[in-house]
């Protein structure tokens, strides 16, 4: 089994719709897929231009504890981006973006360190693409942006070894800490640090 990187985002299970509505933004304006109709487990439908388990039929998650999206992300261009393109790469769009897909997204409506938060788990679907999660600056500048826009109180980098996981973004900042490390022995400190998901 080759690398399997990923970013997570969590966030409080109210914005959870706010956050899908956002990431719907960084797909490509044209995509050669039916939209996608959603049902969240509190009944408010989306329509997103993603598929489902490489399906379009619509979804609905009310009585489900996830939801499985295979998306198409347009990232900012860095070396390890074009590095992951290699020489035949696409040129950036107008924004100067290239999309890349695709991302696999779990959305966890109950996270396991935290069930009070909700996450979303983007998964690198190749090792190629896992290199570029971890190398690329602007792959992370992705995620935390889209951190900070969906009121999100962390997000993590995670190598899916079992070594210790990065905190890249909390508390309205961005930042490097292992987990576990000198600052966060472990999952339990870090999310000790959260507020109240109620509020």
């Amino acid at each position: 089994m080759g690398l399997v990187y990923s970013y997570e985002i969590y966030l409080r299970r109210r914005d959870v719709a706010g956050a899908l509505t956002a990431l719907a933004g960084l797909a490509p304006p044209a995509r050669a897929v039916p939209p996608l109709d959603v049902t969240l487990p509190d009944g408010e439908r989306l329509v997103l231009p993603f598929t489902s388990r490489f399906e379009s039929e619509p979804v609905d998650c009310s009585g489900s504890p996830t939801l499985e999206l295979d998306t198409s992300i347009r990232f900012g261009v860095d070396d390890a981006v074009r590095a992951f393109e290699g020489p035949s790469g696409r040129e950036p769009d107008e924004d100067g973006r290239i999309a890349i897909g695709y991302v696999y997204l779990t959305v966890r409506f109950a996270s396991l360190p935290h069930p009070g938060y909700a996450s979303m788990e983007f998964w690198a679907a190749t090792s190629g693409m896992s290199r570029m999660f971890a190398r690329s600056a602007r792959v992370r500048e992705l995620f935390t942006d889209l951190t900070a826009a969906v009121g999100g109180v962390c997000c993590l980098f995670d190598t899916g070894d079992g070594g210790p996981e990065e905190v890249c973004w909390l508390d309205g900042a961005t930042m490097r800490e292992k987990v576990p490390g000198d600052r966060f022995p472990d999952l339990r400190s870090l999310t000790a640090t959260w507020p109240d998901p109620g509020r």
